[in-house]
């Protein structure tokens, strides 16, 4: 073919995961496509009839046009699935707050984001109402104050709660004929998420309609979701849009099971009852399932793959998921990658070895995905890749279509973090001779003690393997002769027992002396954020309020 050769426009369409759906509904119609709760239960073709619809009403009636940001703070409903699709189809900005966010934090957000539309679930209604009054109060100009749209499991008009409307209502009264505003331009924002905030306010991350079509490709891959598959909600779709696997079920024409709360026995019952194939969680989410009562147990009705991120899982907690009948897919990512962005990809020949040794290689975070470019582990200062030796450690960078557009209105936030045309994560990892990448901690979670760079991350594996032990979170406690001591929180088995001295000597045996916890302190419960990360930073307060364990003048082996 001559370069020169004039192709016809239509060949360059921009990629958007909107053409998910509308492949969906073509294909598979009057297949489900979302289950809820013992009645609810709609077809693709009515799930995107319902999308447009709502697509209509945020133009029509709230005057939302191109680039406009609408926002949402609900759990897993059908409503929050369907926001996915109808913003995008309004030409607008989707942003999906965190559940567990109090008011100032979600007023400071809404003002951020700059949001013409806030949608609220019912139970979460107090919250919203106290970030708009918030606010107002804080704002002169009364067009800035979003308007309030309730999401509740009862189609009644939303006026009489003191809303603007109600989200059934949106769709009865939206107008029936409705133009989808595909994106100009496949690099224009489809959605923006703000990070966990756990140190310092949150950033806004912006992905563009490319990125998340992409991504929701490699995911959709890396985890082998075939077609129509039935996948069970219990990853919070506002964490990375659910790591983009609302985009990834309409693809393969499945269907979503909505769960608004879950715990071991509903995850059970809903896998048994809708015969569930794909799900995902942090490793907390996993160890709910692997210490279930025998009562809340039911047996699988076939094999159920879990995607688990987040943080990384211990090879305790994949050994025990793999004994149960769960397949587990380990992959890796952030917020500024679209959240997954790497895969464990697993080798035929691995599945011969024993089970120790299959859980300790899943437990590596792998290869990027087939949709980003790269990853690397890099000397930061020098730009330089490590040795593939799996000891120099280094830190993880990627690049690629699948790298976030940007921070919303921090420029110099952006530049920094893309310093030298690389995303930095500040996640440390060292690189195995086969190529893999295995994280070793985050660069302010290694504890440096008489000089030795301790990975809390390898502490916490060993912890987690002592038969007593439930959770496990390893923090730096400041020490006036070793500068800092690994200082272990741990949650115990109901009905098992374990003390400080029989924890520390259970890793002892198993670790450098250096590496093993100086401190052991026994907890309820540890912090966690809404998507399964243990809070570190409020576990670091709590060892550093303890002081220095060594005395001036004395020190401990």
């Amino acid at each position: 073919m001559d370069a020169g050769t004039v192709r016809c426009a239509a060949n360059y369409a921009p990629l958007t995961p909107l053409s998910f759906i509308e492949r969906a509904a073509a294909v598979y119609g009057d297949r489900a496509a979302v289950v809820y709760g013992e009645a609810r239960r709609r077809t693709w073709r009515e799930v995107r009839e319902r999308c447009v619809r709502v697509a209509a009403a945020l133009a029509t009636r709230f005057g939302v046009a191109r680039g406009d940001v609408v926002t949402v703070l609900s759990p897993n409903v059908p409503a929050m699935y369907e926001l996915h699709f109808a913003v995008p189809m309004a030409g607008a900005v989707l942003c999906t707050f965190n559940t567990r966010h109090d008011a100032p934090m979600v007023s400071a957000l809404l003002k951020h984001s700059g949001a013409k539309v806030f949608l609220v679930e019912s139970s979460l209604l107090d919250v919203g109402r106290a970030a708009l009054k918030r606010l107002a109060d804080s704002e002169s100009n009364a067009a800035s104050i979003p308007v309030l749209v309730t999401i509740s499991d009862d189609a009644g008009p939303g006026e009489a709660s003191g809303c603007a409307a109600d989200y059934e209502g949106l769709i009865k009264s939206a107008p029936s004929e409705f133009d989808i505003r595909w994106p100009a331009n496949e690099l224009d924002p489809i959605t923006l998420n703000y990070t966990s905030g756990t140190t310092s306010r949150p950033k806004g991350v912006v992905y563009n309609h490319r990125g998340a079509y992409l991504n929701t490709i490699g995911t959709v891959l890396a985890y082998d979701i075939t077609p129509m598959p039935t996948y069970l909600w219990t990853v919070p779709m506002f964490h990375c849009n659910g790591w983009h696997l609302p985009w990834g079920v309409a693809m393969q024409g499945g269907t979503n099971v909505c769960l608004r709360h879950f715990t071991a026995a509903v995850i059970f019952d809903s896998i048994a009852r809708h015969g569930v194939t794909h799900m995902g969680g942090a490793p907390t989410v996993l160890n709910m399932i692997l210490n279930a009562p025998t009562a809340d147990r039911k047996p699988l009705p076939g094999t159920v793959r879990v995607m688990t991120g987040g943080a990384p899982p211990p090879p305790r907690v994949l050994a025990g998921m793999e004994e149960l009948g769960f397949a587990v897919y380990h992959i890796y990512g952030l917020t500024e990658t679209y959240g997954p962005a790497t895969v464990c990809a697993w080798m035929p020949e691995w599945d011969a070895l024993p089970a120790e040794e299959r859980a300790r290689l899943k437990a590596r975070q792998g290869f990027q995905h087939v949709a980003m470019e790269e990853v690397d582990v890099k000397d930061p200062a020098t730009m330089e890749s490590v040795p593939r030796d799996g000891e120099a450690v280094g830190e993880v960078m990627f690049r690629g279509n699948t790298v976030m557009s940007g921070y919303y209105k921090d420029i110099s936030a952006t530049k920094e973090s893309m310093a030298g045309g690389w995303l930095h994560t500040g996640d440390l990892a060292v690189r195995h001779p086969d190529g893999y990448i295995q994280l070793k901690d985050r660069a302010k979670d290694i504890i440096i003690s008489g000089g030795e760079n301790i990975s809390s991350i390898e502490v916490e594996s060993v912890i987690f393997s002592h038969p007593a032990v439930l959770e496990a979170a390893v923090v730096a406690r400041p020490d006036n002769h070793w500068g800092e001591t690994p200082c272990a929180f741990v949650k115990l088995k109901d009905g098992a027992g374990a003390t400080e001295a029989e924890i520390m000597g259970f890793c002892r045996q198993r670790l450098p002396h250096y590496m093993a916890p100086k401190t052991v302190v026994f907890e309820e419960d540890l912090p966690k954020t809404s998507t399964g990360k243990t809070q570190k930073f409020v576990l670091r307060e709590k060892a550093r309020a303890m002081g220095s364990l060594t005395k001036t003048g004395s020190k401990q082996a």
